[in-house]
């Protein structure tokens, strides 16, 4: 769980690299970023980095059939967050099979899918981002 540090990191890692979260005066979390609070509207005016945090898997599927350059199957669950008792939940892909309520963690991967697949123009767009693993015990 995040300890309530916000955007305090020492580390060279780009913006790119790390899963980001925002924070309006109200304390309510939204990812992604919004131009305001989807819950009352309030700009947004702290980063908050899930990157090193734990999630829960609230709920998954599996895509058998999916866009060019995308594997196949493609799981892809909603992962809740929570960070000084509010929540965020956040859209990935997953790294092996998962069930619901169970603990994941970001990954970074830095091709999501295959850019020779693409549609668009592949300097037109990044092809990196997260997925979610299976939290393990250490």
């Amino acid at each position: 769980m995040n300890d309530g540090a916000t955007d305090n990191h020492q580390d060279d890692t780009s913006d790119e690299q790390r899963l980001l979260a925002h924070r309006c005066e109200n304390g309510h979390l939204n990812y992604p970023a919004h131009p305001a609070c989807t819950t009352c509207g309030e700009p947004l005016t702290e980063t908050v980095d899930l990157t090193a945090d734990t999630g829960e898997v609230v709920t998954w599927t599996r895509a058998t059939t999916t866009p060019p350059g995308v594997r196949e199957p493609n799981t892809l669950a909603i992962v809740e967050f929570t960070v000084d008792n509010a929540s965020v939940r956040v859209l990935g892909g997953t790294t092996d099979e998962v069930e619901i309520g169970q603990r994941v963690v970001p990954v970074f991967v830095e091709q999501l899918r295959d850019p020779e697949q693409a549609i668009r123009h592949t300097d037109s767009q990044s092809w990196s981002g997260f997925r979610f693993e299976p939290e393990t015990d250490s």
